[in-house]
């Protein structure tokens, strides 16, 4: 018996086939809007793809006609019937394309109703783009109710989500293919997108415009929940940062204060109102930092604050040299910030 060999695959098509996961993906729809997107294209691949392989044939079969004829007719016979057969099939062909490009506008602007149509009220989230990460608001009517967070969206099931779209510095755009399309942040305007989650779960997101540097680490996730669990987030969300609970993350908050992560950064209830940084309130609570970069971890956070640049280099915040009990006790901190 002859041992099987091991398929060794190319460097390039191994990182090509890494990108081919489940998630996040167009074809996996999890809300209405997503759906009628996944229709639309499942409607344009088939009608297109069927045209291309009406094409292939066609030509496949004019090519072995014409050496056929070009093998037994003479070189300057001219036949008057298979010429108008010919102007037939053209003019039947050129009313065919202006119908197939009708019936797609027609399947095109049928999507579009479904995404861009009236709808309920239900909540309303604003999202800044900044190189690289988005700034969320949950707003309301009452002000005790406004929520600030970053890179995680928590959204309940089956109520309308309406994000107003906007960009502190350059073009980026929001894709959260599960979910909904993807429309443009552009600096000095407001744009929109809509979507009712259809079931809980957690779906990726990422700026589809290329805006920098770091651009491919630019995701967020969006954790759809029951009505019950999201009121609970959001409730949660709206409390101040939690009082440390031993002497490491005390003396964490202590050195948080004292040097310049209080410039960039706010933590309510604790003294910190930076604002050109993501709301660190309850960082700990999240699933990622850095964008989706790294996992909210209190090892990922050590590494992210003792060389963010290492992590994701070009990011706006600076290095700040600690010691290692101030690295330890901070990223302690920040990592009991629920």
């Amino acid at each position: 018996m002859t041992a099987r060999r091991a398929l060794v695959l190319p460097a390039p098509l191994l990182l090509a086939l890494g990108g081919c996961e489940r998630w996040p993906a167009a074809l996996d729809p999890h809300s209405p809007e997503a759906s009628s997107i996944a229709s639309l294209i499942g409607g344009f691949v088939a009608l297109l793809g069927a045209i291309w392989l009406a094409v292939v044939v066609a030509s496949l079969l004019a090519i072995r006609r014409g050496r056929a004829d070009a093998a037994s007719a003479e070189p300057q016979s001219y036949d008057a019937a298979a010429e108008r057969r010919r102007t037939a099939w053209v003019s039947v062909l050129t009313v065919a394309t202006a119908v197939v490009v009708l019936v797609l506008t027609g399947f095109s602007y049928a999507t579009q109703r479904v995404l861009f149509g009236p709808r309920q009220e239900g909540l309303t989230i604003l999202a800044t783009g900044h190189q690289w990460w988005w700034e969320l608001r949950y707003e309301d009517a009452d002000p005790s109710r406004i929520v600030e967070t970053a890179n995680e969206i928590h959204v309940p099931v089956d109520v309308p989500v309406t994000l107003k779209l906007e960009s502190s510095d350059v073009i980026h755009s929001l894709w959260i293919p599960s979910l909904m399309g993807k429309i443009d942040l552009i600096p000095g305007r407001q744009n929109y997108l809509r979507f009712k989650a259809a079931a809980p779960g957690v779906y990726r997101g990422q700026c589809a415009e290329f805006c920098g540097v770091q651009h491919a680490h630019m995701g967020l996730l969006v954790v759809a929940e029951p009505v019950e669990d999201f009121e609970r987030w959001r409730d949660a969300q709206r409390r101040t940062a939690v009082e440390p609970s031993d002497p490491e993350r005390q003396a964490g908050h202590d050195a948080f204060l004292k040097r310049p992560c209080v410039m960039c950064h706010a933590i309510r209830g604790a003294g910190a109102g930076g604002r050109s940084g993501p709301d660190l309130t309850h960082v700990g609570g999240r699933r990622t930092i850095g964008a989706g970069t790294l996992p909210a971890t209190r090892g990922a956070l050590a590494a992210w604050i003792v060389d963010p640049h290492g992590v994701k280099p070009g990011v706006d915040m600076p290095m700040v040299k600690l010691d290692p009990d101030e690295l330890n006790s901070i990223s302690a901190y920040l990592e009991s910030l629920k």
